[in-house]
């Protein structure tokens, strides 16, 4: 029922445009900004009618104000961050639900990259946007919770079904690869899907979405075995230079 489109803006962001097919509802995930996001819809003869927020950082929170202004959407965000997020009239924590015409999204408590990050898990659709929390071959960067809080993010997610479809904010996937493969050299399977990036990129082809199962198979981080093991992680893809 629920038809992602994805919208690159700035220099590797993903803005998506969530639509219900049966009832035309239409919501935007993480709008960095608002033209392109108004033009993408108006293409598609698509009424925005909310956002929907995963943190309150300015690439994702960016054009709230300006869509809002445009068609009167109603903003969703976190609880925790509802003070640093524009136009938000609904605050959201781990459990409560949101709707998109009729496809239904639990939210997830996934802080880590920020102190109130979210995830919408719409599982009957098989559709995750986790914002800055999952990437292809990578996670957020640890800029205001911590590497245990991390691990277990991680961890809720990884607990949807492994063929969810995974919408992340960036485009990251080339780098998180090079790193990656440093991790783990001799996992066949993510060799293999190193080299299948290198040539999407090459032909200018995204990488998003990918698969649940995907990341279980690949991911470094997600296949860190303790906390302390996903923190020397992150500290060296920090350091990375690859």
């Amino acid at each position: 029922m629920l038809e992602v489109v994805q919208i690159p803006v700035l220099s590797d962001n993903y803005v998506f445009l969530a639509h219900c097919s049966l009832t035309g509802a239409t919501a935007v995930i993480d709008p960095a900004v608002a033209e392109p996001v108004l033009e993408a819809a108006a293409a598609r003869g698509w009424k925005i009618s909310q956002i929907l927020n995963t943190h309150w950082h300015p690439d994702h929170v960016g054009g709230n104000a300006a869509i809002v202004a445009a068609t009167g959407a109603v903003v969703t965000g976190p609880a925790a961050e509802a003070a640093k997020i524009p136009e938000i009239s609904r605050a959201v924590t781990d459990g409560d639900t949101v709707r998109v015409g009729a496809s239904t999204g639990r939210v997830i408590d996934v802080a880590a990259h920020t102190a109130g990050h979210i995830a919408y898990a719409f599982e009957d659709d098989g559709v995750l946007f986790p914002g800055d929390t999952l990437f292809a071959l990578g996670c957020g960067r640890l800029f205001e919770g911590t590497a245990a809080q991390m691990h277990a993010a991680l961890g809720r997610l990884m607990a949807l079904a492994p063929e969810t479809r995974v919408y992340c904010a960036h485009e990251y996937t080339q780098s998180n690869a090079r790193f990656a493969v440093t991790v783990e050299p001799e996992n066949a399977a993510l060799m293999a899907r190193a080299a299948e990036i290198d040539r999407l990129r090459g032909d200018g082809v995204p990488t998003v979405p990918f698969t649940l199962a995907d990341e279980a198979a690949t991911n470094p981080f997600v296949r860190a075995e303790s906390v302390a093991e996903l923190a020397a992680r992150r500290a060296a893809k920090d350091a990375f230079r690859g």
